[in-house]
Order: C-alpha cells, then sequence, then structure tokens
C-alpha cells in the first residue's frame, strides 16, 4: 500500500464497520459503464459533509489492483448489480488529497512542483524497469508507464478546488493549476476513470472551462448521481426505524436538499422495450449526512453545522448588497423562494456580478437548495446558520421593511387603500431620493414595497397584454390560484384616472383572459400634492384600488 499510488482499503473499510453506514456502493456500477469511455472524466461537487471523502475512499478500495476486497463489496449492494465485480481489483488507483499538497507550499506554482515530485518519484519507485528519460513530470512518467506495462489507472482527486479558496485572488496561480490537471488528463491513455470531487465545480473563465472534457455532477445537476449525492428519505427512514427516532423531526431539520436525476440512454432498458419511451428522471428529497448521522448517534436535533470557511463565507457574502441581496436573503429566511439564472456564475469565491452568482455559490456550499430555477432554504438547520449569520443590528431595517412588505400584499387582497398608501410611501422613502421623483425610480419602490409577493407570484415586467405592454404583472403561483392578478400601471407626474384610462383603451385585463382566477387592478399614478385615493370598478371585474400621489 503506498502513500498515493494503491493507497488500500483502509479508509472504506473503517467506514462499513461503523456504527451506522449508509450503504452507496452501486454508484460503483455506474462508474464502471464509464470506465475506458469518452465519459471517464467525473467531476463531483457537493457541500462539506455530504459524504465526497468516503465516496473517494469506496472508489479506491474497488480498483486498486493490490488490495483484495472481494469479500467486502460481495456483502454489499454493489453486488446485486448486473456485472458487478467487472473491474473489481483492476487498475492501479493514484488517490491525491490536494490540501495535502497546499499545506507547507508558498503559492500554487511550488505545490505543483510539490505534488509533481511526490508523485512521481512514487510511480518510478513501484516501475523501476520502466525508462524514463531525462523530462520527468507525471504526464511523461504515466506515458512511459502504460507504454512499457499497458497498465491504466483510476485517478482519484479529493478537494479538487482548494485551489480557488485557499487562493482565491491569484488568477495566475489559478490557471497554472487548470492547465497542469487539462494537459496531465486530456485524452490520455493511461486514465481508465479521473474521478474528482469538491465544493465547486469546475472554474470558468467566461463561459468556458479549461477542464471542458468533465462531466460535471453537481447538486443543480447531479445528473444520474443524484440518489448518492446525500441520504434520501427511504435511508432516513430506515435508520430511524433501525435506532428508535422521531423521523418527522429529524425530517424538519435536516431534509430538504431537492434533486432530479437524469435516466442514462439505455437501449437495453425494460421500459424503453416496453413503451417505446425513455424511462421518467427520479426526484430525489436529500438529507445532509453528517447531520443525520449525529442526530441518530445522539438522539438530540441541533445544529450539526461546523463553523468552516463555508460559514464564513455566508456571513461574508450575504452581506453584500447585490441587487437587494439582503432583501432576498431576509425573503428567504420566511419561507419564500426566489428565482435565480445559474448562468453567469464563474464557479469561485471572488466574482461576483450580481445577486443571482452569489445565491448560486450558495447552492453548491449547501446553504440553498436549487428546484425547478428558484432557491430556498432547505431545513431548520441551514435556517439556524442564516439566523446566526443575520443578527447584526444592520439586518434589522431588512426584516422591518420584509414584514411590511406582508402587510402591504395582504392590505391589497383587502382592498384597504389608506394601509396601501401609507407602506407605500415608507417603501418609497426607502428606495433613497435618487429613485424618488421618476417612472423608473417609482417601479422599482414598487417592486421593493412588494417583495413579499415572490412568495405567492411570478413577476412579468413590461408584459405584452391587450393593444400595450403593462407595466407590472403578479400572476399567482399554480398553488395560489385563490389570489387575485395584481396589474400595476406607473404613471409620473400624471394621475390615476390617466393610468385607468390607459388600461381600459389598451384592454390590458383581455390580453390575461387566459388566466382563470380573479383580477385585481393596481394603479400606480403619480403627481405632485398630497395623496388622494379612489377605487374604481371596470366591467366585469371586482373593485380596484388605486393610489395617487
Amino acid at each position: 500500500m503506498g502513500m498515493y499510488l494503491n493507497p488500500g482499503k483502509f479508509a472504506f473499510t473503517e467506514a462499513v464497520n461503523s456504527p451506522i453506514f449508509i450503504d452507496k456502493t452501486p454508484m460503483i456500477a455506474f462508474l464502471n459503464s464509464l470506465v475506458k469511455t469518452k465519459q471517464k472524466y467525473v467531476s463531483v461537487s457537493r457541500p462539506r459533509r455530504f459524504g465526497k471523502t468516503t465516496a473517494a475512499d469506496m472508489i479506491c478500495a474497488y480498483y486498486d489492483r493490490e488490495t483484495d476486497s472481494a469479500s467486502m463489496f460481495s456483502g454489499l449492494k454493489l453486488a446485486g448489480c448486473p456485472d458487478w465485480d467487472k473491474y473489481l481489483k483492476h487498475f492501479d488507483v493514484l488517490r491525491l488529497n490536494m490540501i495535502d499538497f497546499l499545506t507547507g507550499s508558498e503559492n500554487i506554482s511550488e505545490m505543483l512542483s510539490y505534488l509533481t515530485e511526490e508523485v512521481t518519484d512514487e510511480l518510478m519507485s513501484k516501475f523501476p524497469d520502466v525508462k524514463y528519460g531525462s523530462r520527468l513530470n507525471l504526464r511523461t512518467v504515466m506515458n512511459k508507464i502504460n507504454g512499457a506495462t499497458g497498465q491504466q489507472f483510476v485517478i482519484v482527486i479529493d478537494e479538487w478546488d482548494a485551489i480557488f479558496r485557499e487562493y482565491p485572488n491569484d488568477v495566475d496561480g489559478q490557471k497554472l493549476y487548470l492547465d497542469f490537471l487539462r494537459d496531465w488528463l486530456k485524452d490520455k491513455e493511461y486514465v481508465a476513470l479521473a474521478y474528482m470531487t469538491g465544493i465547486l465545480p469546475i472554474k470558468k473563465y467566461g463561459k468556458h472551462s479549461a477542464l471542458n472534457m468533465f462531466d460535471e455532477y453537481s447538486m443543480i445537476y447531479p445528473l444520474q448521481l443524484a440518489q448518492y449525492a446525500g441520504f434520501t428519505e427511504q435511508e432516513v427512514r430506515g435508520l430511524c426505524n433501525t435506532y428508535g427516532r422521531d423521523y418527522e423531526q429529524i425530517k424538519a431539520w435536516y431534509d430538504g436538499y431537492q434533486v432530479t436525476d437524469i435516466v442514462p440512454p439505455d437501449p437495453d432498458h425494460e421500459i424503453l422495450k416496453a413503451t417505446g419511451e425513455s424511462p421518467k428522471a427520479e426526484r430525489y428529497s436529500l438529507y445532509s449526512p453528517l447531520s443525520v448521522v449525529k442526530a441518530v448517534q445522539t438522539g438530540q436535533i441541533l445544529n450539526y453545522w461546523n463553523n468552516t470557511e463555508t460559514y464564513e463565507a455566508l456571513e461574508k457574502y450575504i452581506s453584500m448588497n447585490f441587487d437587494g441581496l439582503k432583501e432576498t436573503i431576509v425573503m428567504l429566511m420566511e419561507g419564500g423562494r426566489q428565482a435565480v439564472d445559474i448562468s453567469g456564475y464563474q464557479n469561485d469565491m471572488t466574482s461576483f456580478n450580481n445577486r443571482d452568482d452569489i445565491l448560486t455559490m450558495l447552492i453548491h456550499l449547501g446553504y440553498l437548495s436549487f428546484d425547478n430555477g428558484a432557491v430556498f432554504i432547505p431545513n431548520r438547520e441551514v435556517l439556524d446558520v442564516f439566523k446566526t449569520s443575520t443578527r447584526d443590528a444592520s439586518w434589522q431595517p431588512v426584516f422591518q421593511m420584509l414584514a411590511n412588505s406582508q402587510r402591504l400584499l395582504e392590505a391589497t387582497w383587502a382592498e384597504d387603500a389608506e394601509t396601501v398608501a401609507a407602506l407605500m410611501e415608507e417603501a418609497h422613502l426607502a428606495a433613497g431620493p435618487e429613485r424618488y421623483h421618476s417612472e423608473e425610480g417609482l417601479s422599482f419602490a414598487i417592486q421593493l414595497a412588494y417583495y413579499n409577493a415572490v412568495n405567492y407570484y411570478t413577476l412579468f415586467r413590461e408584459l405584452g397584454t391587450g393593444k400595450g405592454y403593462a407595466d407590472q404583472v403578479y400572476i399567482p403561483r399554480p398553488e395560489y390560484a385563490d389570489k387575485p392578478v395584481l396589474l400595476i400601471e406607473l404613471k409620473y407626474e400624471q394621475s390615476a384616472e390617466t393610468a385607468i384610462d390607459q388600461i381600459h383603451k389598451r384592454q390590458y385585463p383581455k390580453g390575461l383572459e387566459a388566466y382563470k382566477g380573479k383580477m385585481l387592478l393596481d394603479r400606480e399614478g403619480m403627481k405632485k400634492g398630497p395623496v388622494t385615493f379612489q377605487t374604481t370598478r371596470c366591467p366585469g371585474e371586482r373593485d380596484s384600488l388605486s393610489v395617487e400621489k
């Protein structure tokens, strides 16, 4: 057993022998389907505490050709899979943990030199009869070994993204590291399987990745590895039954990561043969593994989130007020959901251009769950961490604003004009003087005031309807079909009547006929002078509320 080469089964044996062990070995059957194919490059990103290292230990124990692990795996779930032992004890395994090489290194360049020296020395000692030549690096040494012996490698890299967390601002060093991995791994015959694991997905520069040969399995798109990303509901129920724990309590505290797999194309799949259609993707509700194990072992339902660097990241990044990020965080803490565009995130902890980038990072760190294009706080344990991170006095005005937003929404539904006007004025003042004297500023103030509406509605701006475009339309989400549509028309230094006339003349309500629920038209007009109120009934509609300022 070597330090890096063929590390053996010791670590995985300890996991199997532990009092609580969840058998995820069928994951090996999926990896076996990728070995020696174009899809042999696998990058798995998970939050801390989600079993990444245990999975890496399992992979090493299975493929290591110097380790006799047949008896161990024959007693696990993998043995129930077809051809489960196809690649058992079949390859040389190279296991690297990047944190080991960062320790004691002054920079990324020094770390790569240290890594190369350590691993090439061990490889050359293991294969002393190979003629290596004078230019020694990982690529040339492994090429020589493969050429002389035909032996291929399974390469397992744990904490692959530690460089981006330890040296977040060293862009040149990061590129050097990515180039090193690409030159070492891409299109190399000596690679039978390359498996990388970390917290963050592969770093992008712009829209491109230097390691584009890897398929990524993340908390956003776990694909075929979805059921292995955490503990499933069935697995947690089994633990609770075995140890006599209250499942509903554990579910409330540690459940909530919603993921969907993608069924791989398989022409021999029984459903495909029987129906002519691919089987449906499976949805999983995942639990935080470490927290469940601690709760089951101790019987204590507590916050087991460790004070790691990711905890510090939460405190730091949610205080950045990108595009109203603070308001979004408070809304999420109140149980809301927020639509998010994940496409711009550069997969690091420094390149943030907007609120969506930070929300996307929080998905990968495990602080948010992602489902159907929206984020939400997954469970009470994580909510507890958010509460700890928002105790600073600077958060109190935001909490007050969100409380006012809920009051405003309820007053709007009740057609309470006075309360609506008072809360709208407060939100308009909170938007700041630079936003006060314009239609654009009023639009911002209204969105701020109705922030809590995202819990019930989908907001459409400049929605094409009737003969024109309505400024803001809030359409209820399907589960809140009993709520009315809110249609808002904005006018600066014009009367509420002008806004109402435009709604009628351009037949905005007609364009919303496909919506089968109630409709409430909130027409906001602006002009200098005191606040006044009026209600207007359109033919066939409910009474509507207008606030004139």
